[in-house]
């Protein structure tokens, strides 16, 4: 991760889609975030590949991805029709609860607009890019979406979220284990960048110096995000041998890999905060998300609690003097809003 970032070969395919006046800020944070799914990806499933070896070329072949691709687009409809009936079940009364106008949750449109990102991203597949330069193919895209429902009200990205998260979902079950496999770092680009502000935060980015303390101190960070939050889940699931979720243990796979994401999707928040200056996106976005989604998978306030305070604590352990003197004050700030004192009358 030392290496210079104009070295890489993503660099090329990158700058093409930035401007100029923000290109090398933008593209740093953007480069780091997609190598991170390099090597993630290849380390989870270089051992799985090995092992099925004559399966897997034949799934990774131009005409095997074609296949693959073309059996999810025929279920994406279905898929999108019934994502929405969970999301439905799982979200209505938020609306009423919340106060947010119902005229700003249409399933039609929500449903067309993640119907667009899931046909861009198989499009890419059937092409064979990799999930790292998906990140830079589809992010725009993403940020555009996300930007299209949190300007008017960011609640609703909460319902475009649901919605993304089960259409995903549903599509893996009519995969075969190979096709899972091979499709599932797809889906884990996709499903960050519609949970992560990913896309802002680049916009924020762009306008720090370059040799900015605060830029460097989210490029530090942004790298290990992925680390860090697998350490902080597992010591979660420690503390919290028992705990049952909505969808299962903490220690089911995917009850894991939801909250392997959540605890990422709480840095990219943090480094968006360090970046502009303030806890908007926190208080606007993250924080109503939080209060919307996490009753109703029944995850208590006390896992947020101790996988912040394990996340101060990595970072302590991974980051500069320097760099904690500047991330500090605002994940301070975002650990007393999810405290002991904001909830304690509601748990």
């Amino acid at each position: 991760m030392n290496q210079p970032l104009t070295s890489t070969p993503l660099h090329t395919a990158a700058t093409s889609t930035l401007t100029a006046s923000s290109n090398s800020k933008v593209h740093s944070l953007a480069a780091l975030w997609a190598r991170k799914y390099y090597v993630a990806v290849t380390a989870d499933h270089e051992s799985e590949r090995l092992k099925k070896t004559d399966s897997l070329k034949e799934t990774t072949s131009k005409e095997g991805r074609d296949r693959t691709a073309k059996k999810l687009l025929k279920k994406l409809n279905l898929a999108s029709a019934q994502a929405w009936s969970k999301t439905e079940t799982m979200l209505s009364d938020e609306i009423r609860r919340h106060g947010i106008n119902p005229e700003l949750i249409n399933p039609m449109e929500i449903a067309d607009d993640t119907r667009y990102l899931f046909e861009k991203t198989l499009q890419a597949y059937s092409l064979r890019a990799t999930p790292r330069h998906l990140s830079v193919l589809v992010g725009k895209d993403f940020g555009r979406v996300r930007r299209k429902y949190t300007s008017v009200d960011p609640r609703a990205i909460g319902f475009v979220s649901m919605q993304f998260h089960y259409t995903g979902q549903m599509l893996l079950e009519w995969l075969s284990a190979t096709e899972q496999g091979l499709w599932m770092p797809y889906l884990k680009v996709m499903d960050d960048h519609m949970y992560m502000p990913l896309s802002a935060a680049y916009d924020a980015a762009a306008n720090h110096n370059y040799d900015s303390p605060v830029l460097a101190a989210v490029r530090h960070l942004l790298p290990v995000s992925s680390k860090i939050a697998y350490k902080v889940c597992n010591q979660v699931c420690r503390l919290h041998p028992n705990y049952h979720t909505h969808s299962g243990a903490l220690t089911d796979i995917t009850v894991k890999t939801a909250s392997i994401r959540d605890a990422e999707m709480f840095q990219v928040y943090l480094c968006l905060c360090i970046l502009a200056g303030n806890m908007q996106s926190v208080q606007q976005e993250l924080f109503p998300l939080c209060v919307m989604l996490y009753p109703r998978l029944n995850v208590r306030w006390r896992l947020v609690q101790d996988m912040l305070q394990n996340m101060g604590w990595e970072f302590h352990s991974i980051l500069s003097a320097g760099d904690m003197a500047i991330v500090l004050p605002y994940l301070r700030t975002m650990t007393e809003m999810f405290s002991d004192e904001v909830f304690m009358a509601f748990e």
